[in-house]
Formats: C-alpha cells, sequence, structure tokens
C-alpha cells in the first residue's frame, strides 16, 4: 500500500514539508509506503472549463497535474498540503487540485473513488480552518473517505525549525498518519474477505430543478 503526500508550497523543504515529512515518516513505520510530491513554482494555470478532459483523461495543459496524474492511480491513499495564503489555501495548489479532481473524475476514470483522503495545513498563525475546510471539499465531492486526527490537520510556524517546536501540530501529524495507515489497512482486509463496493448509480446532474441536457 502506498500514500503520496502533495506538497502544495513553493518552499520545497518549508514549513508544509516539514509537516507531511512528520507524516510520511510515521506511514512507514505502520508500513506504509510513502512518497512526497512537489508541484514546484512554475506557472499552473487554473480550470479553464475547456471540458477536454472528458474524453482525454487528463488536462489540455501539460505541466505538472498531468505528471501528477499519472502516477496518482498507483497510489491507494492521498495527503495534499498547502501553506495558508490570505486565509486560504495558496493559488498554486488550488489551480492544482481543481484541474487534478475534474480531470481525475471524467474520461471514464475511478484514480480517487473511495480512496482515502486528508488536507494538512501550514501556517504563522490564522487561516488554517477556512483553508481546511476548503480542501476537504474536493474529496468529499470524489466520494473519497476524508481521515480526521486529534485535532484540524494544521502545524503553525514560519520557519521549519518552527513547526518543529509546535509538538501538537507534530503529533496531530503522526495521528493523522496512523489513522490513515489504519483505514488502508481495514480496507485492503475487507476486500480480501470479499466485502463487495457500494452499488453505484449513474449520476444524475440538475440545473437547480431542470435536468441538464
Amino acid at each position: 500500500m502506498k500514500v503520496i503526500l502533495v506538497n502544495g508550497s513553493p518552499h520545497e523543504h518549508g514549513c508544509t514539508y516539514t509537516a507531511l515529512t512528520e507524516i510520511k515518516n510515521t506511514l512507514e513505520h505502520e508500513d506504509i509506503a510513502a512518497d512526497i510530491f512537489w508541484i514546484g513554482t512554475k506557472p499552473l494555470a487554473g480550470c479553464i472549463a475547456c471540458k477536454k478532459c472528458f474524453t482525454l483523461g487528463k488536462c489540455v495543459f501539460q505541466d505538472r497535474v498531468n505528471e501528477f496524474l499519472e502516477i496518482a492511480g498507483n497510489f491507494d491513499g492521498y495527503i495534499f498540503g498547502s501553506p495558508v495564503h490570505w486565509g486560504a489555501a495558496g493559488g498554486a495548489i488550488t489551480s492544482f487540485m481543481d484541474r487534478v479532481f475534474y480531470a481525475g473524475m471524467n474520461g471514464g476514470h475511478d484514480t480517487f473513488y473511495l480512496k482515502p483522503a486528508a488536507a494538512v495545513l501550514s501556517a504563522r498563525r490564522a487561516g488554517t480552518t477556512a483553508a481546511f475546510d476548503q480542501l476537504n471539499k474536493y474529496f468529499t465531492l470524489l466520494q473519497m473517505p476524508v481521515i480526521s486526527s486529534q485535532y484540524w490537520n494544521m502545524v503553525h510556524g514560519a520557519t521549519p525549525d518552527d513547526v518543529r517546536q509546535d509538538i501538537e501540530g507534530l503529533q496531530t501529524m503522526r495521528t493523522l498518519a496512523r489513522n490513515m495507515a489504519y483505514f488502508l489497512k481495514c480496507k485492503e482486509a475487507g476486500q480480501k474477505n470479499g466485502v463487495p463496493l457500494p452499488e453505484r448509480e449513474s449520476i444524475i446532474y440538475t440545473n437547480f430543478i431542470k435536468k441538464a441536457e
């Protein structure tokens, strides 16, 4: 079993990375493989609603989004980390997730269906809960079980050294990792013992009260 941890910070080894590393180390202690994927600092366009991913199964823009989509299906769980910018998730990770999740649910792919996910936020002081709510909405729309911890998944500090002193925040990261590992092991045990996936209906789209054409 493998989990991919997405570092949505412009700083490859900053505060968000420090939180994700605590999770990665704990997952590996629980015998769950873990990789960190940094989205980088090159420009990431927002979704332009061209809907080409409906047929392509990937985004029309060739950047880190498609690089992630190429490997995303190989993982069993996902954790997305972001710094807080202006009381919300960073612009780059927002554009990244808008396109990843839209493309990931189209083109006949079930990349994320019923795979567990979690969001992790890093801030100097405030804005973490608003950004936390923002990122969790991606998971719930794609029927992904959201893994929780003993507190909202956040760390505080202006530098990685500050984050290392946030002992409650780091404990929250470790608890999150253990809960993710437990869920993955339970899911694997259920599959091995013949527990079927839920019945799926064709999705009905409506625009308020009128059925979409």
